[in-house]
């Protein structure tokens, strides 16, 4: 595209006539309402690129405060923190982001409201304006993230980073993304250091990138290292299923890896109720922060969250410093516990 040069502020018929649409498609690509308005992906790849190129920005008020810095970095949530935030996933995540910002004489600004809807999720866009324009860039973190949402940012230019893996098509989105895929390959080449070749491996039922991490980096230690795997889950079942773990309580597994402390603890019940021990008979390692409990340690990977949180910080003050940033991602290792729930092949 080739950009007009102008003397006023662009309007959503200048991004119209550059990106070949109509100004009422440009209104509802930028008000979030594309997908429910069934405009296809490649009529909002061309507004988002003319809306870059253009530099426009809905808020006039926002595009003023964009020019200079106030020294605030905004948190985004796309869940609810509060009122549990210690107990919660958040909690230590949010506490590096203040402990970074604080030291580096950033102010924190928490976005908090949610959709019209009422179902308690999260929009960073409200009637086509970007909420977050208040701060000089922001930390974006959660579950349900809206993908469609941080295309939007990404193309409009603003400064953003968000703590965890996504794929966001067409967008290069700038990331701090925990390690699971090598964390969950070295769990795999502990245990068959320890003596371990048939493994199985019990999945959630859930389908999103940290996942996808875990389950790839086991695969690929698995059949590096020549080991082998028949269980359901490292075929795509999730959960646990009975008939497999009378197999394992047999003796056809010496060792398994789970995804959750939930399923361990269901794994270990399960066992249990055949007359079978962890650690003594089946080995279990766990994919992700494992607390101990009365049993012991799970072995387990950590999730280094306050390092995580301050690492955003950092990046994103880079970022603020030098936009070429906007694409580039980092990857924060996930050390391991070593527990009690791993010991060597009798």
């Amino acid at each position: 595209m080739t950009v007009p040069r102008r003397t006023k502020a662009p309007s959503q018929a200048d991004v119209a006539r550059l990106a070949g649409v109509s100004q009422s498609a440009v209104s509802r690509v930028i008000s979030g309402d594309a997908a429910t308005a069934r405009i296809p992906e490649e009529t909002r790849r061309r507004v988002f690129e003319a809306v870059r190129e253009l530099g426009y920005v809905a808020n006039p008020a926002a595009r003023a405060m964009r020019k200079q810095r106030n020294n605030l970095v905004g948190v985004h949530t796309f869940e609810r923190v509060f009122p549990h935030a210690r107990e919660d996933f958040y909690f230590e995540f949010l506490l590096g982001i203040e402990e970074r910002a604080e030291e580096i004489g950033f102010d924190l600004v928490l976005f908090t409201s949610t959709g019209a809807g009422g179902d308690g999720e999260r929009k960073i866009y409200r009637n086509g304006t970007n909420r977050l324009n208040l701060a000089d860039g922001s930390i974006l973190l959660g579950v349900s993230t809206d993908r469609g949402e941080l295309a939007r940012l990404w193309y409009e230019g603003y400064p953003f980073v968000h703590i965890g893996r996504r794929e966001v098509p067409g967008a290069e989105i700038p990331q701090i993304i925990p390690d699971y895929r090598a964390a969950s390959g070295q769990i795999v080449e502990r245990l068959a250091e320890l003596g371990h070749r048939r493994l199985g491996y019990v999945r959630e039922g859930i389908e999103m990138e940290p996942y996808d991490d875990r389950r790839t980096g086991y695969a690929e230690a698995v059949e590096r290292l020549g080991l082998t795997d028949t269980s359901p889950g490292f075929r795509g079942t999730p959960n646990l299923d009975p008939k497999w773990l009378d197999e394992v309580a047999r003796g056809g597994v010496t060792a398994v890896v789970v995804e959750s402390v939930r399923l361990a603890q269901e794994l270990r019940a399960g066992l249990a109720a055949r007359d079978r021990k962890v650690p003594e008979d089946v080995s279990v390692a766990v994919l992700e922060g494992a607390p101990a409990d009365l049993d012991g340690q799970w072995d387990s990977l950590v999730i280094p969250r306050i390092e995580i949180g301050r690492t955003a910080v950092d990046w994103l003050h880079a970022m603020l410093d030098d936009p070429k940033k906007r694409t580039e991602s980092l990857l924060v290792p996930c050390p391991l516990i070593r527990g009690t729930t791993i010991t060597a092949l009798r």
